[in-house]
This record gives structure tokens, sequence and C-alpha cells, in this order.
């Protein structure tokens, strides 16, 4: 079988330790550790600082990536109390998107702004363009039926388009969908084969 690594989390920089966000993003990632994968994460607050403390809270290991910017005041940053393992920095925004979709071999989506928006279409695009040899996506939460219905019914998505995800809720259904996903990838050979990826 396939051994997906690295999971990426994604999502709301502003959620709060307490918040029902940040519980959600930490057991997720306290049962990613238990079953031994790496979490990845942007290294800021939020969902990406709750994916770090459940990761490490079960012994996982953790990836910060990150950059420092001059003039956007309004992006969330590095967030110092969030102690991943390894911290990897790029020069911007896109590079560090990108380096999170490379570093990634699945990603988990949790509710977030325009930030998380982008991130899962880039990450959605992708897979639709390796469709086959695509990195999977997990959905995180009820309110992506809506979303995708809304997708679907309003915008020309292709059938191959809405096979690449899976929606969960919980996070046993988290390491269901990973268990999954190893399954198809094992008559696959991808994982670090597209070259978007090599990065």
């Amino acid at each position: 079988m396939a051994k997906i690594q690295n999971v990426t989390f994604l999502g709301y920089a502003d959620a709060k330790e307490g918040d029902e966000l940040f519980e959600a993003a930490f057991e997720v990632a306290k049962l990613c550790a238990k079953h031994g994968y790496t979490v990845v994460n942007g290294g800021g607050p939020g969902v990406m600082k709750a994916a770090t403390l459940g990761a490490k809270s079960a012994g996982g290991k953790t990836i910060g990536i990150t950059f420092y910017p001059k003039d956007l005041p309004l992006f969330e940053g590095r967030d110092e109390s969030n102690t991943v393992d390894e911290l990897i920095v790029e020069d911007n925004y896109v590079k560090r998107t990108l380096k999170l979709l490379a570093y990634g071999q699945t990603f988990i989506f949790f509710n977030g702004g325009t930030g998380t928006i982008s991130e899962f279409a880039m990450a959605w695009g992708l897979a639709r363009l390796y469709y086959g040899h695509h990195k999977p996506l997990i959905l995180y939460g009820d309110f992506w039926q809506e979303i995708i219905f809304a997708f679907t019914k309003n915008m020309y998505i292709r059938s191959e388009e809405r096979q690449v995800f899976k929606i969960v809720d919980t996070p046993e259904d988290v390491i269901g969908a990973i268990s999954e996903f190893e399954s198809k990838l094992s008559k696959q050979k991808h994982l670090h084969e597209n070259p978007i990826f090599r990065i």
C-alpha cells in the first residue's frame, strides 16, 4: 500500500484556543500524529497552531512553512508560539502556498477565510489537472456540502473534479479517508511525481 506521510492543515488563522474550530484541528492533528503522519502547516496562528499543538500532544512531527512579509499588514504571519519541529521560510506568499502544497501528500481544509479559499482553489485545480495521479483533498465539516453543492449547481464542474476530495466531520473519518486514499494510491505511482510539486 502506498503510504502518505505528510498531511497539510489549512484553515482560519484567527481561530482561538477554545473555539470549536481550533479544537477540531487540534484533535484531527493529534489523531494524525498517533497514526504516524507528519503534520504540515503555515507556521502561523489559528488552525495552524492548533495543528502543531495537536500533533505534539501525541508526540508527532511538525513542519511549518512561512515567510516574513514587509508590506502585507493583513497577513497573519509567523506565530512564534507555533513551535514546529522544522521551519521553512519562503520569499513570498505565493511561494509559501506552493510549498505547503508541495510538502503535503494530502490536504485537510478546515473553515477559513479568503486565504483558505485560495489554497483550496489551487489544490482543487491541481488535483483536477493531475487527475489519476493527484494529491487528494479532505474537507472537514458538513458546511462543505453546501459549498460544493453551490459550485456544482452554478459552475461548470467536471465529474472528475468531484472525485478528488472527501467531506468528513470527525477526526476518525479523516483517518479513514487517508487510509482510503492510500489504498487508491497503491494502484498509482505519483505521490512525488507531479512536476508542480517539485519545489
